[in-house]
């Protein structure tokens, strides 16, 4: 039975990078790919917080992409079906309310210390705290507006877990 997050993590991480592409160049792709996988990280271990969480989540599945997709206008490659089964809807949704709104997933990273599987403290910088360059290479990952239709979906959850009313994010 598994007892982590990462397929989970990976999964929703690469469903945002292919969702809300970063500008073109290495370390864009690389920058926006750490802000993805902190807040599918943090998004995740928020929505699965202990040992037995996780278990079930392995034995019943996640749930896939399919809704993700429909909403935002996504026609995924046949190739690519194996990893999508993975993506977590709700940790999509949470890691995108995180990424519109650094202050809520500061706010969030705090109350993560009652997770059984926490993050070292300062391990979610980027996502935190981002420079200019961490906010240049995920531009469109970081758009309120563009992550509305995903943040939107889990938001009221996420909001009462966190203890936060309106974050910025209405």
């Amino acid at each position: 039975m598994p007892t982590d997050l990462t397929p989970v993590i990976a999964a929703s991480a690469r469903w945002l990078l292919n969702a809300y592409l970063p500008p073109a160049g290495a370390f864009s792709r690389a920058l926006a790919e750490a802000q993805a996988r902190q807040a599918a990280t943090l998004a995740a271990a928020l929505c699965y917080p202990t040992t037995l969480d996780v278990q079930l989540l392995g034995l019943l599945g996640p749930g896939g992409a399919d809704r993700l997709d429909r909403l935002t206008g996504c026609d995924p490659n046949p190739d690519d079906t194996a990893w999508r089964t993975w993506v977590d809807e709700t940790v999509v949704s949470w890691a995108a309310c995180l990424l519109a709104d650094p202050d809520l997933a500061a706010r969030a990273h705090r109350n993560l210390a009652t997770a059984e599987h926490h993050t070292e403290p300062g391990g979610l910088r980027r996502l935190t705290d981002p420079g200019a360059r961490d906010t240049e290479a995920a531009a469109l990952l970081r758009h309120p507006d563009l992550l509305e239709g995903i943040a939107g979906l889990h938001r009221a959850r996420l909001m009462e877990l966190v203890n936060v009313e309106g974050a910025g994010l209405t």
